[in-house]
């Protein structure tokens, strides 16, 4: 501190450097202040405004607000200054819900203009800076955000100087010329923790997030316990990049991995691009000095125009509840404000402008230990609507994921519901077919856990250079199956029917596929691109049948016939109908379909067949799929 102060004397800046009680004296009564955000606010001038008596009737403004919440439970706090937070943090949380702090909901990219338009007008800004250099700039460290556009627009700027505050890149930088009063007092910064309590909830949701984030992809994690959490489940991801409004101690382990390089990146390549930092002292001292961080403002890093020029953007933060047509509330439980808007709109905005970029809402199925379903039939009363029905993509639970973009109210419905916990999906249900959102003979999805499901994705790579995935059927997929269906050619659709099926309707596939059994029946569809998405192009289905076998039948998309598909398809249903206690496949084929009859050949060189008219009955037991394995095997010996 010496060394500082030495310097801020032979550049005569002596005169304005004072105690904090000296400092905070120049807060006038009826001053509106702005106070640094989070972990970087000044803790030494806020414990000294509060202690000034002479300070009354202060209006404070803060992004997030920790140390203050020391205080809010003091009458006397109460009668000399108003709190009025963007953001509500959970120490604060109590006292929101007591009336004793008020709530500004913004958008973060649009507070500053807040600031800059005098819409909020600032008289006084409290903020935490790193020593100046030898030209006099100081790094606002690891609170940028609003912090940066809160002192620019102050009448008055008052500096707490702390060694312990990180020396942060990026456009960060305040000038000691424009610094009223500085504070030289060194102290700790404020740590914060992100640790989730129900750790299986958050590792079923990490494991369905990383199948939807790819290597390379550019990745914003919004605030809050469960996204922080999902970070862990990435580990194994290649060359991701970061783009995102708050760095915590949850990202080392992907930077110290190689899981994070920011190589892929085509804006801002090489560099984590946040405006805040928050967590422990080991993530402070990450940052410091390091220019692999390049700290930027909210009105920078949060406008959704920027975060759209990172091609494959993927946003992924949270909410309390979801309703059936996809409205999203994040900011509230019910009429209490819990958190607030924060980046989560923005950045939902931003990643569907970006070039293969997309966002998830991801969120617990059920709260307070379970009583209550957060996928619900409408918003809780009171209850904001942070993101609206058009704004969402992907909503992921421990159930599975829903995807939302381009869907119907009716399919809405259906994905939300199947990814509901088990024991509210009925009445989710119910509650759709009165608000006519669904189908009156709508059935509910199975009410099992799925997640043995997840086994049975695979995906393959065709002769033709196209990736195809496959999965288990699921009810939310009856109108891609009946769109597939409606795609075929009626040579196709007749060898599949044995007989030329004009109609596949809601009544008809609902019957077949809404309340699937997976062990007794099983259906794997493939998935093939199509654009930025993907459309069925496959479909093989067993059924039970008699004496311990299972019927067997497939289809494929005419575009994709002789690639394979029928035969990996017929492997995976055989090892999944093993496992469910099928000792072999039956099927009908007609005569004429000789590629159909060759792929069961192919697999079961010694089935049975019996011919009946136009038609061959196949028995195919599944020890002579081993007694080839073992002969090729042996051949190769």
């Amino acid at each position: 501190m010496m060394d500082h102060f030495k310097w801020l004397t032979e550049q005569n800046y002596q005169r304005k450097v004072v105690s904090p009680a000296e400092a905070v004296s120049h807060i006038k009564r009826g001053s509106r202040v702005f106070i640094g955000t989070g972990c970087g606010e000044p803790q030494a001038l806020i414990h000294a405004m509060v202690a000034d008596p002479s300070i009354q009737d202060v209006s404070i403004h803060q992004m997030l607000s920790l140390t203050l919440s020391l205080y809010v439970d003091d009458p006397s706090f109460l009668r000399r200054f108003s709190v009025k937070a963007f953001f509500v943090s959970e120490s604060m949380r109590k006292a929101t819900y007591e009336g004793k702090i008020d709530y500004v909901p913004a958008y973060l990219s649009q507070i500053p203009r807040l600031f800059e338009s005098q819409r909020l007008g600032i008289d006084v800004a409290l903020i935490q800076v790193s020593p100046p250099d030898r030209y006099g700039y100081c790094s606002l460290g690891v609170s940028v955000d609003v912090t940066r556009s809160g002192a620019k627009n102050a009448h008055m700027v008052i500096a707490q100087i702390n060694h312990q505050m990180p020396r942060t890149w990026g456009d960060c930088f305040i000038h000691v010329n424009d610094i009223d009063y500085m504070v030289l007092q060194d102290e700790p910064l404020v740590n914060w923790g992100a640790n989730i309590k129900d750790s299986e909830v958050a590792r079923r949701i990490g494991m369905y997030v990383s199948q939807l984030v790819e290597d390379g992809a550019t990745l914003q994690i919004g605030f809050g316990r469960l996204p922080n959490a999902i970070l862990s489940h990435l580990k194994d991801k290649k060359d991701l990049g970061i783009h995102t409004q708050v760095i915590t101690d949850a990202f080392l382990p992907l930077i110290e991995q190689g899981a994070i390089t920011n190589r892929k990146k085509n804006y801002l390549p090489d560099k984590i691009v946040a405006s805040l930092c928050m967590g422990s002292e080991k993530l402070y001292r990450q940052v410091d000095n390091n220019p692999l961080f390049y700290f930027r403002g909210s009105e920078f890093v949060n406008d959704p125009v920027v975060i759209a020029r990172n091609d494959n953007l993927v946003s992924i933060s949270s909410a309390l509840e979801v309703d059936l047509t996809g409205q999203v509330c994040s900011d509230s439980a019910g009429r209490i404000f819990y958190s607030g808007i924060g980046d989560q709109v923005d950045f939902l905005r931003g990643s569907a402008m970006s070039n293969g970029g997309f966002s998830i809402v991801a969120l617990p199925s059920t709260a307070k230990g379970g009583k209550v379903s957060r996928i619900v039939p409408q918003l809780s009363e009171g209850a904001g609507v942070a993101t609206t029905r058009g704004d969402v993509n992907f909503v992921v639970t421990e159930y599975g994921i829903a995807e939302l973009q381009g869907q119907s109210i009716y399919q809405r419905v259906m994905e939300l519901a199947q990814i509901a916990h088990p024991k509210f999906r009925k009445e989710l249900i119910e509650m759709a077919k009165e608000r006519r959102y669904i189908f009156a003979d709508q059935l509910p999805p199975p009410e099992d856990d799925l997640l043995f499901l997840e086994q049975y994705k695979s995906s393959r790579l065709l002769p033709n250079g196209k990736v195809v995935e496959f999965r288990p059927l699921l009810p939310s997929d009856e109108i891609d199956y009946r769109n597939f269906f409606y795609s075929l050619k009626e040579e196709t659709i007749y060898y599949r029917f044995f007989h030329n099926k004009k109609t596949f309707s809601h009544e008809v596939v609902q019957k077949q596929w809404a309340a699937v059994d997976y062990r007794k029946n099983m259906s794997i569809i493939g998935l093939g691109p199509k654009g930025g998405y993907k459309e069925i192009i496959a479909i093989g289905s067993y059924a039970e049948s008699e004496n311990g076998f299972a019927e067997v039948a497939f289809v494929t998309s005419e575009s994709y016939q002789k690639q394979g598909i029928a035969s990996y398809i017929i492997e995976v249903l055989e090892r999944i109908a093993r496992e469910n206690g099928y000792k072999g496949f039956v099927a009908t084929v007609i005569r004429d379909n000789i590629p159909m009859l060759r792929v069961f050949e192919k697999r079961y060189p010694n089935l049975k067949s019996c011919f009946d008219g136009g038609e061959i009955t196949l028995e195919m037991p599944f020890a002579q799929a081993e007694e080839k394995a073992e002969a090729s095997e042996e051949g190769k010996k």
